[in-house]
């Protein structure tokens, strides 16, 4: 296994517990029990984006500028205003 494939594995990982931890801050019975999830997934939050911030320095992770017609496309139907 190379350094890519460990970053990727790390980097999918942490979004499971995102995940994870977001059901349990919605499901938390208690404010207390909320305050803990929400600070586990705050800290893993910041794992997440230190991992991506990493893997696309490295060009292992390439994204692209949406164009403002795909922006105003996606606008547009979150709107209501196209029917899908």
């Amino acid at each position: 296994m190379n350094d890519r494939q460990i970053m990727e594995n790390l980097l999918l990982t942490t979004k499971g517990a995102c995940d994870l931890y977001l059901h349990g801050a919605i499901e938390s019975p208690t404010a207390q029990v909320r305050d803990a999830f929400t600070t586990a997934l705050n800290d893993t939050i910041c794992m997440q984006d230190s991992l991506y911030q990493q893997m696309s320095a490295k060009g292992w992770y390439p994204s692209e500028q949406a164009t403002q017609q795909k922006r105003d496309e996606v606008r547009k139907k979150f709107s209501g205003g196209v029917q899908g």
